[in-house]
């Protein structure tokens, strides 16, 4: 494996893969992306994938909260690249949802990534198999990673007792979610500011706003800033040789789409999938407890408890050192390229 001139610093692939200990209760993941423009997605519905090959975590659904097409195609068509075709996918219906354009779903209607799930409008609505997907589950067993703009969970958290559940969204997700990993924000002095708007908030501030003061005060929710992202430069060498197996690979094809063939590009949503699924393995620190705000220009500001310990303490967000760095880059470089096992 190719990583930048990092590459003295890792672990074989077999010794890597045999570190990551199963636990006893694998976590339950449900991703939550807006798939449609950065690439990232794709590589991190791909760690998903691989995770699930592991045993890591069982991988429960995908919803998608931006307006594209193409967007349930595209992800049935990975899903089954992944071995995983009949994976339920969740599209979004809210009219406020971005429309976006995108370089690589296209890749939907090529004939070498066969899928059955040809239109969005033969997809479930996102909080209807939401709701579904978590009353299912036993309580407090559920980790939702969510990397895109927060439509769909500003729409559970409004959504109300229906078919699937007598609960409302917040008590909904009182009982069944253990934990929300979001990419959103930024939280340290990056990208030349201490002011940095952060897309996955400013392109739906108001859904944003919502995740923010009406998540329930019980279940955590972590934050991966953009400065932890834009620290794990994805190896494009990786792509090129890595991912060179067979002749048509989804992953790969979607990066260069995207971004050619000489980018490094962030891994800012991989963060949240390994945040999620190894949140006890010192992959990343955290910051205090506490409270994240967002403004009403897209800002996201930590806020502390007080003296008095009177301040919430739902929310931390990621941390990470030069050596995490390190650590952290390899796991998600590895995680992506793993060929699929079904």
């Amino acid at each position: 494996m190719i990583i930048m001139n990092l590459r003295r610093l890792f672990l074989p692939f077999v010794i890597l893969h045999s570190s990551f200990v199963i636990s006893a209760e694998p976590p339950r993941i449900i991703f939550d992306t807006d798939i449609t423009g950065d690439v990232d997605d794709v590589l991190a519905l791909a760690m998903c994938h691989t995770l699930a090959d592991r045993g890591a975590c069982e991988l429960l659904g995908v919803t998608i909260s931006k307006d594209n097409p193409l967007t349930a195609s595209f992800v049935d068509a990975q899903n089954t690249f992944h071995g995983r075709p009949d994976l339920p996918i969740g599209v979004t219906r809210d009219p406020n949802a971005q429309k976006r354009e995108s370089k690589y779903l296209k890749l939907a209607d090529s004939p070498d990534y066969p899928h059955d799930l040809k239109r969005n409008d033969d997809a479930r609505e996102a909080v209807d198999l939401l709701r579904e997907l978590l009353a299912k589950q036993p309580d407090k067993s559920v980790s939702i990673i969510s990397v895109g703009i927060a439509s769909n969970m500003a729409n559970l958290l409004k959504s109300k007792a229906d078919v699937h559940s007598p609960l409302d969204g917040p008590a909904l997700i009182r009982q069944k979610v253990k934990l929300l990993s979001i990419m959103a924000g930024a939280f340290t002095f990056t990208n030349n500011t201490n002011y940095h708007l952060e897309a996955n908030v400013i392109i739906g501030i108001g859904f944003m706003q919502t995740v923010a003061n009406q998540w329930p005060e019980n279940v955590p929710v972590i934050w991966s800033g953009f400065e932890i992202g834009f620290a794990l430069p994805f190896p494009h060498q990786s792509i090129a040789q890595d991912l060179n197996y067979m002749p048509h690979h989804l992953v790969k094809e979607a990066y260069l789409l995207y971004n050619g063939p000489e980018h490094d590009r962030p891994c800012w949503d991989e963060s949240s999938v390994l945040y999620a699924v190894f949140p006890d393995r010192e992959f990343f620190g955290l910051s205090p407890a506490g409270r994240v705000s967002v403004a009403e220009d897209g800002f996201t500001r930590f806020v502390p408890p007080n003296k008095q310990g009177q301040q919430s303490r739902r929310d931390r967000f990621i941390t990470m050192t030069s050596v995490q760095q390190a650590r952290v880059l390899e796991a998600i470089v590895q995680l992506t390229v793993q060929p699929p096992t079904k």
